[in-house]
């Protein structure tokens, strides 16, 4: 059974999703890739009141981690390289390069790109602090205007928290 619920953002409505126990999913609208609620889809509002309390507060810039159980669907290497993303600290980016070198893997740089792309747990896995090899924004599944809203919101926030 697939579990959602959706609801408002700065960022524009986003698409929850849980097997039951776990945050399966985070979509934005138009989300490249991501799923469309199925017939047999049960919305649960109640079920993502966490959820939606510690996004609230990420977006007011009041929380830096998340603390969701989550259920993290994919290959191992797309699971070695979610659990790189979720050891970026907030506020901080790092290159597709460096996550492949840091996996042993100095050539799987596109490998790495595509891994992120399929990262279904936007914001919670922080997709949107991986960078191109010179510092560009590229590559978002949820477009490239909302990563550099969320790396922006990120800096500001992480300024207040340090200043």
């Amino acid at each position: 059974m697939t579990y959602y619920d959706t609801f408002d953002s700065p960022i524009g409505t986003l698409l929850a999703t849980s097997d039951g126990e776990s945050l399966t999913g985070i979509y934005m609208e138009n989300h490249k890739g991501g799923p469309k609620i199925g017939p047999g889809w049960r919305r649960e509002p109640d079920r993502f009141a966490d959820i939606r309390r510690q996004l609230a507060d990420y977006f007011a810039g009041r929380r830096q981690v998340f603390d969701l159980p989550l259920a993290l669907i994919g290959t191992p290497f797309q699971k070695q390289v979610w659990d790189e993303l979720l050891a970026i600290p907030f506020g901080e980016t790092t290159t597709y390069g460096t996550i492949a070198r840091k996996l042993g893997e100095p050539n799987a740089s596109r490998a790495v790109g595509a891994a992120v792309g399929k990262n279904p747990i936007s914001i919670v896995v922080p997709c949107h602090r991986v960078l191109g090899s010179s510092g560009a924004i590229t590559g978002f599944a949820g477009g490239l205007d909302r990563k550099r809203r969320l790396l922006d919101l990120e800096s500001k926030a992480r300024d207040l928290f340090t200043g």
